[in-house]
């Protein structure tokens, strides 16, 4: 595993081995000023690489495989769902510092449904990758339709970046949203209205 190749985007690279990314792991520290070799920070490279694998798991999964059954015996419901308040963790891709919020999504579907818990894990796999927030909106909107091949869907994520709270223009407390539409939604405005009033509980 530590030395497959792997593809981003059109490129092939090499995984680094472990090793490797733990050396990585020390220049930094010494770069900040710090002395890798201190007590306290003896094993830091180990721990920053295990939660590196948890923090960016979500390169090893696929939108086939995190949607991977639909029930189609639903009495022909055809109504919307939404599911609103989805958590979410992700590091952004420029500084490589957590941006934290929550995700709502909402469908029409057509020939069956997802169970709701997919929804959530749809928005874990891809907040767990380096990211911004306007590719990962549209990513999750995109394995909706492709997977489930909904009459519309409707993703709005709302996030707080530390980039931009801890750094830079230093503004903590600023919050970003993102929105994309598809089918049904992106064609009727009534649709995104009731999409809206329903996210922030204003209506049925």
């Amino acid at each position: 595993m530590d030395d497959a190749i792997f593809t981003a985007g059109a490129r092939k690279t090499r995984r680094p081995s472990r090793e490797e990314a733990e050396a990585a792991v020390r220049t930094l520290i010494a770069y900040a000023g710090e002395d890798p070799d201190r007590e306290g920070l003896l094993d830091t490279p180990k721990r920053v690489v295990k939660a590196y694998a948890e923090l960016f798991s979500g390169y090893g999964q696929t939108d086939e495989e995190v949607l991977d059954r639909i029930f189609s015996e639903v009495a022909g419901y055809e109504e919307l769902i939404l599911v609103r308040d989805i958590p979410f963790y992700s590091h952004c891709e420029h500084h490589m510092v957590p941006f934290i919020g929550k995700a709502h999504i909402a469908y029409y579907p057509t020939t069956g449904v997802v169970g709701l818990s997919k929804l959530a894990r749809i928005v874990e796999m891809y907040a767990r990758r380096l990211q911004t927030q306007e590719t990962m909106t549209a990513q999750v909107s995109n394995a909706i339709d492709k997977v489930l091949k909904p009459r519309g869907a409707a993703v709005l994520i709302e996030a707080e970046h530390l980039c931009m709270a801890m750094r830079g223009v230093q503004k903590p407390g600023a919050s970003t949203v993102t929105a994309r539409f598809t089918g049904c939604f992106k064609t009727d405005p009534t649709e995104q209205a009731r999409f809206m009033m329903m996210v922030r509980g204003e209506g049925k």
